[in-house]
C-alpha cells in the first residue's frame, strides 16, 4: 500500500494506492524480510497528512513490522534465513556521533524512521540494516508482537521518563494503542501504584477499567487525587494544561507525541504559573527511541506477559484502519495482517 501524495485521511479519500513493486535486494549488512503483520500507528496520520511528511514520495509506509528473514545481504551473520524478527521505528542512525556513542541514537541527527525515511512494513517485503531488527519472543504470535514495536517500545520509554515508584499515583492522558500497553507494564512493575486515565471517549475509559484502572475519567475532569506522574499520548494542547493541574509539587508530565494539532493552542494562554507550573513541576518529551528500549521492552512484555487488544485488517484494507484511528474508533491497537 503506496503513498503517493500527501493527503487527508477521512472517510471521502483513499490516501494509500495498492500497487505492484519489484521485490526490494538487501544491500551489505541488511536483511531482506518477508513481512507478516504490520502495526497501524497514528504516527502514519501525520505523515500523511504532511504534520512528519516521509523525506521523498512514494513512499511504503508502517513501522511496527514482524515478519521472516527471507534473505542476507554480505556481512549480516547474527541472522539467519528464517528467523522472526520485528522493526520499529528506529531504522538506522549514524553510530558514531554522541548521542550514539552515549546510548541516545534515538537524537541522532542522522536518525532514520522506518516509514518515513525508508520504506516500511505495509508491503509484502521491506530492507532493513541487521543491527536494527529485534528478535521477538516465542510467547507472541506475529499480530501480537507488531503494536509492541511502537506503542509498547516508546511507550516503555515514557514509563522510564516519568520515574514512578510503587505506591504513587500514575496519570495517562489519552488511552489508545500506547496507554494500555503502558497500564499493562505498571500493574507488572508497580502493583501498588494507582492508575489514573483521562480520555473523552466512554468506550476508552470503560476499557481503561476492564484493564484495571484505578479511575477513569474525560479530560476535563478532576481526579480524587493528584498524580505523581502523567504520560500523555493525545495530538492535542488541551489536555497538557488540564494534565498540569492534576500534578503534585514535584510531579513530571511526559509528553509522548510526535506533534501537536494548532486546532486548541489557545488553550497554552490558560496556563497559570502558580496552578500548572510552580512548584518544581517537570515537563519532558520522548524522542523516537532506541533499540535498547525495543529488547528491554520485548523481553518484559514476555516476562508479564502483555498480550494487546489487536483489531486485524487485511493489508488491503489500510485506508479503512487509518480512517477508524482517526476517527476514535479505538480499541486497543491495529494491525495489517500481510502474509
Amino acid at each position: 500500500m503506496l503513498l503517493t501524495a500527501l493527503s487527508p485521511v477521512d472517510e471521502k479519500a483513499a490516501p494509500l494506492v495498492l500497487a505492484e513493486l519489484p521485490v526490494p535486494r538487501p544491500r551489505e549488512g541488511e536483511l531482506l524480510v518477508k513481512v507478516s503483520a504490520c502495526g497501524v500507528c497514528h504516527t502514519e496520520l501525520d505523515e500523511i497528512e504532511g504534520r512528519t511528511p516521509p523525506s521523498q514520495l512514494p513512499r511504503v509506509l508502517g513501522h511496527q513490522v514482524v515478519g521472516r528473514v527471507e534473505a542476507l545481504g554480505g556481512d549480516a551473520s547474527a541472522h539467519r534465513v528464517g528467523d522472526r524478527v520485528g522493526i520499529a521505528w528506529i531504522y538506522s542512525a549514524c553510530g558514531r556521533c554522541a548521542y550514539c556513542l552515549s546510548g541516545q541514537e534515538n537524537l541522532c541527527a542522522d536518525f532514520r524512521a522506518t516509514g518515513r525515511d525508508a520504506d516500511g512494513g505495509y508491503a509484502e517485503y521491506m530492507t532493513v540494516p541487521a543491527g536494527f531488527a529485534h528478535r521477538i519472543p516465542d510467547v507472541f504470535t506475529d499480530v501480537q508482537a507488531a503494536p509492541l514495536l511502537c506503542a509498547g517500545a516508546v511507550g516503555y520509554r515514557s514509563l522510564r521518563l516519568a520515574k514512578p515508584a510503587d505506591g504513587q499515583a500514575i496519570g495517562f492522558t489519552g488511552f489508545g494503542a500506547s496507554g494500555h500497553l503502558v497500564l499493562m507494564m505498571v500493574r507488572h512493575q508497580y502493583p501498588h501504584a494507582r492508575t489514573f486515565v483521562f480520555t473523552r471517549s466512554p468506550e476508552e475509559r470503560a476499557f481503561a477499567r476492564e484493564l484495571g484502572a484505578t479511575w477513569a475519567g474525560a479530560i476535563e475532569e478532576t481526579p480524587p487525587e493528584k498524580l505523581d506522574a502523567t504520560i500523555d499520548t493525545t495530538p492535542v494542547w488541551k489536555p497538557i494544561v488540564e494534565a498540569l493541574a492534576h500534578l503534585k509539587s514535584g510531579g513530571r508530565l511526559v509528553i509522548n507525541a510526535i506533534r501537536k494539532e494548532d486546532v486548541d493552542k489557545e488553550q497554552l494562554l490558560r496556563l497559570d504559573y502558580p496552578a500548572h507550573l510552580w512548584l518544581e513541576k517537570a515537563i519532558t518529551s520522548v524522542a523516537n527511541v532506541t533499540r535498547q528500549d525495543v529488547r528491554e521492552f520485548l523481553a518484559l512484555a514476555a516476562e508479564i506477559p502483555i498480550r494487546p487488544e489487536v483489531q486485524e485488517f487485511a493489508l488491503e484494507e489500510a485506508n479503512e484502519a487509518l480512517v477508524q484511528l482517526k476517527t476514535r474508533r479505538i480499541r486497543g491497537a491495529k494491525v495489517l495482517r500481510v502474509s
